[in-house]
């Protein structure tokens, strides 16, 4: 399984993982199309922090420190219900994958 991107077809594994992180644009679009999400600000707000957070540690955070860490980021929203409703099929794993990255470490919840 792959993705086309930007005419090219990008290697990912049998969960739809790129193999190589791909932190264009058009990797988000093609994923994101490809799991039947209609891209939001909200969604590009999640999108850039995993990937950020991808390139300093190497790795996405659990999803218990993704909803702490926007709680505290953006305060007012209950991010527990926002990320399962942006990233229906558990947001520590579908928003790492929509958002071009590898498979995360571990289980991706608590």
């Amino acid at each position: 399984m792959g993705y086309l991107i930007n005419g090219i077809e990008a290697e990912a594994d049998d969960e739809g993982f790129l193999l190589e992180p791909d932190y264009s644009d058009e990797a988000v679009h093609a994923i994101a199309q490809a799991e039947g999400i209609a891209l939001t600000d909200e969604h590009w707000l999640v999108i850039r922090w995993l990937r950020e957070r991808f390139r300093d540690e190497g790795q996405t955070p659990n999803f218990r420190t993704m909803v702490k860490e926007f709680e505290e980021a953006h305060p007012g929203t209950d991010w527990k219900s926002k990320l399962y409703e942006l990233f229906p099929n558990q947001p520590a794993r579908q928003g790492p994958r929509v958002a071009g990255l590898p498979k995360p470490f571990g289980k991706g919840g608590y």
